[in-house]
Protein backbone atom coordinates (compact mmCIF):
# COMPACT_ATOMS: atom_id res chain seq x y z
CA UNK A 1 0.00 0.00 0.00
CA UNK A 2 1.22 3.40 -0.54
CA UNK A 3 1.80 6.18 1.75
CA UNK A 4 2.18 10.60 0.95
CA UNK A 5 4.92 11.38 4.52
CA UNK A 6 4.47 15.21 4.34
CA UNK A 7 6.86 17.36 6.41
CA UNK A 8 7.10 20.89 7.14
CA UNK A 9 10.71 21.69 8.68
CA UNK A 10 10.53 24.43 11.73
CA UNK A 11 11.53 28.14 10.87
CA UNK A 12 15.09 28.21 10.51
CA UNK A 13 16.29 24.81 10.61
CA UNK A 14 18.19 24.29 7.33
CA UNK A 15 21.06 23.84 8.91
CA UNK A 16 20.06 20.64 10.68
CA UNK A 17 18.65 19.81 7.38
CA UNK A 18 21.86 19.69 5.63
CA UNK A 19 24.01 18.67 8.63
CA UNK A 20 21.62 15.29 8.53
CA UNK A 21 20.90 15.05 4.61
CA UNK A 22 23.22 12.56 4.37
CA UNK A 23 21.67 9.94 7.38
CA UNK A 24 18.60 10.47 6.08
CA UNK A 25 19.42 9.32 2.39
CA UNK A 26 21.60 6.45 3.56
CA UNK A 27 18.10 5.48 5.38
CA UNK A 28 16.81 5.55 2.29
CA UNK A 29 18.28 3.45 0.67
CA UNK A 30 18.76 1.21 3.48
CA UNK A 31 14.91 0.51 3.78
CA UNK A 32 14.00 0.46 0.35
CA UNK A 33 10.27 1.22 0.88
CA UNK A 34 10.55 4.69 -0.64
CA UNK A 35 9.69 4.91 -4.16
CA UNK A 36 9.82 8.58 -4.35
CA UNK A 37 10.88 11.41 -2.61
CA UNK A 38 12.10 15.12 -2.61
CA UNK A 39 12.10 18.38 -1.08
CA UNK A 40 9.71 21.03 -0.69
CA UNK A 41 11.28 24.42 -1.32
CA UNK A 42 10.94 28.09 0.34
CA UNK A 43 10.09 31.38 -2.13
CA UNK A 44 14.02 31.46 -1.93
CA UNK A 45 14.62 28.19 -3.00
CA UNK A 46 15.92 26.38 -0.04
CA UNK A 47 14.68 23.02 1.42
CA UNK A 48 12.40 23.81 3.48
CA UNK A 49 10.04 19.94 3.61
CA UNK A 50 9.98 17.15 2.09
CA UNK A 51 7.51 14.56 0.83
CA UNK A 52 7.79 11.21 0.31
CA UNK A 53 5.93 8.17 -1.57
CA UNK A 54 6.29 4.52 1.07
CA UNK A 55 5.75 1.08 -0.81
CA UNK A 56 4.80 -0.78 2.74
CA UNK A 57 2.21 -2.99 4.12
CA UNK A 58 -0.03 -0.39 6.49
CA UNK A 59 -0.85 3.27 8.42
CA UNK A 60 1.96 1.53 10.87
CA UNK A 61 4.72 0.60 9.10
CA UNK A 62 4.58 4.15 7.28
CA UNK A 63 4.40 6.12 10.30
CA UNK A 64 7.33 3.57 11.92
CA UNK A 65 9.20 4.58 8.63
CA UNK A 66 8.45 8.16 9.29
CA UNK A 67 9.49 8.09 12.66
CA UNK A 68 12.86 6.24 12.49
CA UNK A 69 14.02 8.80 10.03
CA UNK A 70 17.19 11.02 10.54
CA UNK A 71 15.36 13.74 9.76
CA UNK A 72 12.83 13.13 12.57
CA UNK A 73 15.27 12.29 15.40
CA UNK A 74 16.93 15.07 14.90
CA UNK A 75 14.00 17.18 15.58
CA UNK A 76 13.86 19.02 11.88
CA UNK A 77 10.12 18.99 11.44
CA UNK A 78 7.52 21.33 12.66
CA UNK A 79 4.67 18.61 11.33
CA UNK A 80 4.55 14.95 9.62
CA UNK A 81 1.52 14.04 7.91
CA UNK A 82 1.47 10.22 7.26
CA UNK A 83 -1.73 9.80 4.80
CA UNK A 84 -2.52 6.66 2.11
CA UNK A 85 -2.01 7.80 -1.34
CA UNK A 86 -3.11 6.23 -4.48
CA UNK A 87 -1.32 6.56 -7.70
CA UNK A 88 -3.33 7.58 -10.32
CA UNK A 89 -1.63 9.19 -13.27
CA UNK A 90 2.44 8.66 -13.69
Amino acid sequence: MKFAVMCTDKAGALQIRLDTRAEHLAYIEQTGVVEQAGPFLNEAGEMCGSLLILEVADLAAAQAWADGDPYAKADLFESVTVQAWKRVIG
